[in-house]
């Protein structure tokens, strides 16, 4: 069997707000509805977790000013995701609840004695997705005049696992004894300061709420680069990989079994998901016809693909020639996802690869059952440890999946019909 999971790639946004299926999205894109009604279904489907992407700022990349971006309700407006989270929880029982939230900005005890709340809110079946942020406008909004360098990011980020690692260890199991009869509900012998003090971050902890039932929230990471590998090898409990094709995805999975065995973890205690799109048809020529209409209309969305490049980038993408190979680019911002829209010899000019319809991840197209039997002859010879949703989010592809394609997985075997833990790591780590 594999693992399921949804990524919500917009954040707590404005998704698809002027396209088909798109519902009252336009008007109503603050109210929590949309995400409900995702997680209920995804936990019929038995996912393991759905994981919302978040940032902190107004992109002006493209075309060196923020009007593209407004216009058109591209990750922006974005709100908070982690007061979703307890609302989620509430609407479900099960399903793993991600939220992301970055390093570089949030201090190690606001956000363990954030996760620890929201994990005694859901009863054990929060995560957090830790990404060390990519922007120099998301810097600037708290208070630096650019963000730290790639690498540099990742040291922090090492550190700062370790300052809330000893705060959710701060509190002994046990340590709560609520005694009626004595009077005593804390055994002060049982709560310890931390004294952490580091090159980055200090703390003198301990914490002060109890830690929640997992006791370590599920830690999820993106990183594709060399040092965000490293970063998850070491700390992460599941991995997102945006990786093109099976070799790739294959290489992928070998390089962070490696790396873990380096770091004296067991390369079966972190699961890797891949980035998957699908596009679905009732009947095979439907899909094909449909992903022909997809591909179609790529050439109408030319200044979408280069202002999402710009954005991932901080590079403005508005001022290379369409019909010409793009120069050597580097950046400092989001090297994986950026070179994900960047794949092949670098033969093929700009306007050739964003008229590219993968994906950037691994792509399905066919029938439900179709789909779901291409989808475990790839995970075998992977020997990755699940899928990860990418679709455009709205409740058209919700129940494609949901009510479509997961349903064929089961009639094979390939995924959970229901789940066996109460607890979000449990689950992850059942198989």
């Amino acid at each position: 069997m594999f693992h399921l999971g949804w990524f919500v790639g917009k954040g707590y946004s404005v998704h698809e707000w002027n396209q088909p299926w798109s519902g009252t999205i336009g008007s109503d894109w603050m109210e929590p509805d949309l995400y409900i009604d995702l997680a209920r279904a995804l936990e019929r489907a038995c996912f393991d977790y759905m994981l919302i992407e978040d940032g902190s700022f107004v992109a002006d990349a493209f075309g060196g000013a923020p009007d593209w971006y407004l216009r058109n309700a591209y990750a922006v407006p974005k709100s908070d995701p982690l007061p979703l989270v307890p609302l989620l929880g509430h609407a479900t029982k099960s399903l793993g609840i991600v939220a992301t939230v970055t390093t570089s900005f949030y201090p190690p005890f606001l956000a363990a004695r954030l996760a620890a709340t929201l994990d005694h809110l859901t009863h054990g079946r929060v995560g957090l997705n830790i990404v060390t942020a990519h922007n120099d406008r998301a810097a600037q909004n708290f208070g630096l005049e650019k963000h730290y360098e790639h690498d540099l990011r990742y040291e922090m980020a090492d550190e700062w696992m370790q300052v809330v690692n000893r705060l959710w260890a701060s509190w002994e199991p046990d340590a709560i004894v609520a005694d009626a009869a004595t009077g005593v509900f804390a055994d002060p012998a049982k709560v310890h300061p931390i004294h952490f003090e580091g090159r980055f971050y200090k703390s003198r902890g301990p914490l002060n709420t109890a830690p929640g039932p997992q006791r370590r929230p599920v830690i999820a990471q993106a990183g594709g680069s060399p040092a965000g590998i490293a970063f998850a090898a070491k700390h992460a409990d599941t991995v997102i990989a945006k990786v093109r094709g099976v070799e790739a995805a294959k290489r992928f999975r070998q390089r962070m079994s490696e790396q873990m065995i380096a770091h004296g973890r067991r390369p079966a205690d972190l699961k890797v998901l891949f980035a998957t799109s699908v596009v679905m048809g009732d009947t095979m020529q439907d899909a094909d016809d449909r992903r022909a209409r997809i591909t179609a209309a790529l050439a109408d969305q030319i200044d979408t693909r280069l202002a999402g490049m710009s954005y991932l980038s901080m590079i403005d993408f508005s001022k290379f020639d369409l019909d010409a190979p793009l120069p050597k680019l580097t950046t400092n911002a989001s090297r994986a996802s950026f070179e994900a829209y960047l794949s092949g010899d670098g033969s093929r000019t700009l306007r050739e690869m964003l008229l590219d319809p993968g994906g950037g991840g691994l792509d399905f197209v066919g029938t439900a059952d179709s789909i779901a039997a291409d989808m475990g002859t790839v995970m075998q010879e992977i020997g990755g440890d699940g899928i990860l949703i990418q679709d455009p989010l709205t409740r058209k592809t919700i129940v494609e999946i949901t009510d479509g394609v997961v349903p064929a997985l089961k009639r094979r075997g390939l995924t959970r019909s229901a789940y066996s833990h109460a607890h979000f790591r449990d689950n992850l780590l059942a198989f």
